[in-house]
């Protein structure tokens, strides 16, 4: 029963991953927003540097997440990734030749 429970995890690791990479990508466009709406309202004023650092946090948040999702390997269960019937071309049998009787 190991194996299906590391299985279980490692999906739900997957999802969850999943997720945050997409949480992390609408936090870059917003703070992105910010950024340049507060540099062309006042450039070099706090709020636009506070964005900006915003903008790197999510930036390098996003990164790690992507890593860490390509990083991480299926653990092997021994079974196979389809659980689909073998492509084994089987032979028809083939009907006897008639037999001339000899007569």
């Amino acid at each position: 029963m190991a194996p299906k429970t590391e299985r279980v995890l490692f999906l739900r690791a997957v999802r969850t991953l999943h997720r945050v990479r997409t949480f992390y990508v609408m936090g870059i466009l917003l703070w992105s927003t910010s950024t340049l709406w507060t540099a062309w309202q006042s450039p070099g004023t706090r709020q636009m540097w506070v964005s900006a650092l915003l903008l790197a946090v999510f930036s390098g948040l996003l990164l790690t997440a992507t890593l860490s999702l390509r990083r991480l390997h299926p653990p092997k269960t021994g079974e196979p990734a389809h659980h689909a019937a073998p492509r084994k071309v089987t032979a028809r049998p083939r009907a006897a030749a008639p037999s001339k009787a000899t007569a």
